[in-house]
């Protein structure tokens, strides 16, 4: 089963299917399949200098992060290696020696 994309107008995840529409329920906003498959395709995220970032990449960090629930935060410079690009708030998923697994905000990284 193919998972639907989110309601472009009010983030409901109900959409269905409905001939060559997506449909919302909740704000009855409907729009073309091909329209979001396109846009889905032509997703693309770049580092803080604009630099295009792709799984698999290295990535170092530009600015102190802090890390909610530890003691320290991830320094400037710190490199973190097979980045996987991922949908949501956070940009990348990755793991940092230290820290282990989290996710990354692109604007925070530059591609090494």
């Amino acid at each position: 089963m193919s998972e639907l994309p989110k309601c472009p107008s009010c983030s409901s995840s109900y959409t269905y299917e409905d001939g060559d529409n997506y449909v919302c329920p909740e704000c009855a906003h409907e729009w073309p399949v091909v329209a979001a498959e396109e846009a889905v395709a032509a997703r693309v995220v770049r580092d803080a200098f604009g630099t295009e970032l792709k799984d698999g990449d290295s990535v170092t960090v530009i600015k102190d992060l802090k890390v909610k629930g530890a003691s320290a935060p991830v320094k400037v410079g710190t490199k973190v290696k097979n980045i996987r690009i991922v949908d949501g708030d956070h940009d990348i998923d990755c793991r940092i020696d230290g820290f282990g697994a989290m996710g990354l905000k692109s604007e925070f990284v530059k591609k090494a």
